[in-house]
């Protein structure tokens, strides 16, 4: 089978889908910043900075992250369901795991003042896998260039085998050449199809009762 254009009337309105892809544009940038500048201050407190308020400041902005992931996750869905609504519902679930993993982490650190060990590693489980989920969507139903989603299933895949490898200790994704397995995911999300997105918005939305074979959408 083949994709098939979505029936006018079963389709989003465009000035909708254009607002959604904006704001998921805008809300993928909110968490990467957030998140780096949370990260490193709860990484200076790590390293030795005794002040508890940097450290506080990092664990509300890790906090706004976690918001901002969840709503991305939400407001994709109705977008993504589309494309195959049984695979679509486990990235709003995945994005929401992430934001718990990441809260829970938070709430340790100020309850105990330390880190979970590995906590960054945790946390990227549920991104890994989550991301591979939406990019997959992108890529088939076309709602992005094909590039921009292989470049996020390039790194969405590098970040999710990276975690064992890390945990192992085979590698160090902080440091040297383990953040290359992070550097093609954080371009994705910061760069590239929140770009897309806020410039240009989703393509027109295409089914597909097949998505095991995406290259038949040109035979017709």
């Amino acid at each position: 089978m083949s994709f098939t254009r979505i029936p006018r009337s079963n389709a989003r309105d465009p000035l909708s889908r254009r607002g959604a892809a904006r704001a998921v544009g805008i809300l993928f940038v909110v968490q990467m910043v957030t998140a780096m500048f949370g990260t490193s201050l709860i990484q200076a407190f790590v390293d030795g900075n005794p002040d508890r308020g940097p450290m506080t400041v990092g664990v509300a902005l890790m906090a706004v992250s976690g918001f901002a992931v969840v709503a991305i996750g939400l407001v994709m869905y109705p977008t993504l369901k589309q494309v195959n609504p049984n695979l679509a519902i486990w990235y709003p679930i995945l994005r929401i795991v992430e934001c718990l993993v990441s809260a829970a982490c938070g709430v340790y650190l100020l309850s105990a003042s330390q880190v979970v060990p590995n906590h960054l590693l945790w946390v990227y489980i549920p991104t890994g896998i989550g991301g591979l989920v939406l990019c997959y969507l992108l890529y088939v139903a076309r709602l992005a260039p094909r590039p921009i989603a292989l470049l996020g299933l390039v790194g969405y895949a590098a970040l999710t085998i990276g975690v064992p490898l890390d945990l192992l200790g085979a590698l160090d994704m902080g440091t040297g050449a383990g953040m290359l397995l992070v550097a093609p995911g954080g371009l994705f999300e910061l760069v590239f199809l929140p770009t897309w997105l806020i410039a240009r918005g989703f393509r027109p939305l295409r089914s597909t009762t097949d998505l095991s074979a995406p290259a038949l959408a040109t035979a017709h």
